[in-house]
């Protein structure tokens, strides 16, 4: 069986860094997304409220270099959680335990407010491979940057 679901909304607050009792960090944050249909509600767009968690070095990097507004692109597992309220009804919430994270525009485009298309997602984590410490303009640690280069905006040389 298969559980994987890949998200890219815009956080709606601050990522929340925590410290497990053994030591462990983890980061709530939630996305919002839009969905691709317009639905039943004359033409305007639905977001989505999605919760998601994020563990370890994972969960560091997105606290580290994560605010609210900041576009991400998520992808993870579907996991629900069950409870019983102080008025002893049961509850569930659905939330994606986070095994990847990358950002979803360039810094240029998130320093100019978000709105302008993005132009690759940047640096990501994995769960167990990002291990903090200095980054590089062009790619993190343990990445081998990508062997094309960017074409500038004038496209005139292209044969298409």
């Amino acid at each position: 069986m298969l559980n994987h679901i890949v998200i890219m909304g815009r956080l709606t607050r601050d990522p929340e860094l925590r410290t497990t009792q053994s030591g462990v960090s983890v980061t709530s944050f939630t996305v919002a997304v839009d969905r691709d249909y317009s639905g039943q509600n004359g033409g305007q767009k639905e977001t989505d409220f999605i919760d998601c968690v994020a563990w370890r070095s994972t969960g560091e990097f997105v606290s580290k270099y994560f605010s609210k507004g900041s576009m991400i692109v998520v992808s993870g597992r579907l996991q629900s959680q069950k409870w019983t309220d102080r008025e002893g009804n049961k509850r569930v919430s659905w939330e994606i335990n986070s095994d990847n994270v990358w950002f979803g525009e360039s810094k240029k485009n998130a320093d100019a407010g978000g709105n302008a298309p993005t132009q690759g997602g940047g640096y990501y984590a994995q769960q167990g491979q990002y291990q903090g410490g200095a980054r590089t303009a062009t790619h993190p640690p343990d990445v081998t940057p990508s062997p094309y280069e960017e074409l500038d905006d004038d496209d005139g040389e292209l044969p298409f």
